[in-house]
């Protein structure tokens, strides 16, 4: 089984994936991680290197590919990243995790130990720069949710409860 858990920063995209890693001793591949990783070995902050990453595509080409290969072959996989659902063309289910701007900004304040106000504003910042990227690399909507199974608010619900409602599908799935 291959599970696309997509949303944007502060969703609690990370959070599902590793509730379902755990649950379902799934594998997990995380677009995100890797992002941060090659951002911290530049020393460079997100924002930054998001910057980087609009004038040098293959910062970006380079991590959805390699996603998208390792997703794509493996099974029993959970790929968690913002375009994994458009990309992996062979998910069983496709998850968007959504939330307010406003909560995901207090949650990346609390994770990134930054004031709120600016976290608001990074978010942001993040959020147009990767659109814009998505657009010009692949022509990708990420505003477009049709790819998806399930959109679920994560300001609603908890990470075991969201999880409960993918336990479900996923139990629906192998019936």
């Amino acid at each position: 089984m291959r599970i696309t858990v997509s949303g944007p920063p502060g969703s609690g995209t990370t959070s599902l994936a590793k509730y379902l890693v755990k649950k379902h001793n799934f594998s997990l591949i995380s677009a995100g991680e890797v992002f941060r990783g090659l951002a911290a070995e530049r020393n460079m902050e997100l924002a930054d290197f998001g910057r980087l990453a609009e004038v040098d595509e293959s910062v970006d080409r380079m991590i959805d590919a390699r996603q998208k290969e390792i997703g794509e072959a493996r099974d029993n996989i959970i790929i968690e990243g913002r375009l994994a659902g458009h990309m992996i063309d062979n998910a069983d289910i496709r998850i968007w995790v959504a939330a307010s701007v406003e909560c995901r900004s207090v949650r990346i304040s609390d994770r990134e130990e930054i004031d709120p106000q600016t976290a608001v504003e990074l978010t942001i910042e993040r959020e147009d720069c990767e659109a814009g990227r998505y657009h010009k690399y692949y022509n990708i909507d990420i505003n477009d949710l049709t790819p998806y199974d399930l959109v679920i608010n994560s300001e609603v619900w908890g990470v075991d409860e969201i999880g409960a409602i993918v336990d479900a599908a996923i139990a629906g799935l192998k019936e």
